[in-house]
């Protein structure tokens, strides 16, 4: 195998570019917009919980009924439920762009649950101390939880990345890119056992990258607290 592996690889080299690109765009376009949503979608649900600063049952209630609603279907199963929001969103329902819609939907719950579980660690004295000092809840929230909870946010942007570059490979087999349309393109249907291995372990270096990297600032982080 390892003798036909290095042929197989430098002659699909092109193609495999393209689809490390596209995997980049998808997962970094996705995490972008689920971040600039799920952060603050989080914090909310955190403030409205029980015994917050703005406890609103209510409210809390209806998202978190509806983040635990997106969150239990399987990804696949999104992708073929909504093609009409999709083409409405991106144009298209195939291709980089239309995979990225749904990659966005799926990591906006995952990573206001995240933010959600990372800032509730923050302690509730200091919380206090600073509304007896009379500052609003606005304040609170940008002066005191979002920098008290800066490394389980830096987590949990971490943990959401690292999800979406499975859900990457996910689409990329129903027409979205990436490498996982190269793995089934080249690897599955030509019977090429040796490119998929490639995938995987190309893979699996993406992980290790992003958890690098996140562990990294999560450590100085909390170092310089």
């Amino acid at each position: 195998m390892f003798n036909e592996l290095i042929p197989n690889v430098i002659e699909l080299t092109p193609d495999l570019i393209k689809a490390l690109k596209e995997t980049l765009i998808m997962v970094g376009s996705a995490g972008l917009y689920g971040t600039l949503i799920g952060l603050p979608l989080g914090v909310i649900m955190l403030v409205t919980g029980k015994n917050h600063i703005l406890e609103n049952k209510y409210l809390y209630s209806i998202l978190s009924k509806l983040i635990n609603t997106i969150r239990s279907i399987p990804f696949v199963i999104l992708i073929a439920a909504i093609p009409g929001l999709i083409r409405a969103i991106s144009g298209t329902t195939i291709g980089v762009k239309g995979a990225i819609v749904p990659l966005t939907i799926v990591c906006i719950p995952t990573m206001a649950r995240q933010i959600e579980l990372a800032l509730i660690k923050v302690d509730k004295g200091i919380i206090e101390a600073y509304e007896a000092m009379g500052f609003s809840e606005l304040q609170i929230i940008f002066k005191v939880i979002l920098k008290e909870g800066l490394g389980g946010i830096i987590q949990a942007i971490t943990l959401c990345l690292v999800s979406l570059l499975g859900f990457s490979a996910i689409a990329g087999t129903v027409g979205g890119g990436g490498l996982g349309d190269f793995a089934i393109r080249y690897g599955y249907q030509m019977f090429k056992t040796d490119v998929m291995i490639v995938t995987i372990v190309i893979l699996l270096i993406f992980v290790y990258i992003v958890q690098g990297i996140g562990d990294s600032l999560y450590k100085k982080c909390n170092h310089n607290k």
